[in-house]
Parts: C-alpha cells; structure tokens; sequence
C-alpha cells in the first residue's frame, strides 16, 4: 500500500497536481509510520527539532554587543 501510495504522488506530481501529490504523501507518511520500522520516525524528528532548537536558541536570544544601531 505504500508503494501504491508513492506511485500514485509521482503520477500526480508528473501531471502536476499539487493537491493530489500532497494527499498521497500524506497517505504514503501515516502507512509508513504504522509500520514498525517506521514507529520511530516521530522520535526521530522531536529529537532532531529539539537539537535545532537547543543550537538556535543562544543565537536569537543573546544581545549582539554594541549599541544596535545600524552604521
């Protein structure tokens, strides 16, 4: 069933339905998270987000020295 669903995203993305494209990744997505190789995923991605957000934080949270004016 994923393999119909990923067949049936390249079609629609040849002919270029976005919308269709999009609904059979969606449906393509939530099959392989069912699955238990896929069961992981989640984890993975909230990990990873959480990486970014622990990189990013400092950079946009620090005052940049000076007085912030431009020129």
């Amino acid at each position: 069933m994923i393999f119909f669903a990923l067949v049936g995203m390249f079609i629609c993305a040849k002919v270029r339905v976005v919308g269709g494209a999009v609904v059979f990744a969606l449906v393509a997505l939530v099959l392989f998270v069912g699955t238990p190789v896929g069961q992981g995923l989640p984890g993975a991605v909230s990990s990873f987000m959480n990486a970014v957000n622990g990189a990013a934080t400092p950079v946009l949270t620090k005052p940049v020295g000076g007085s912030g004016a431009a020129g």
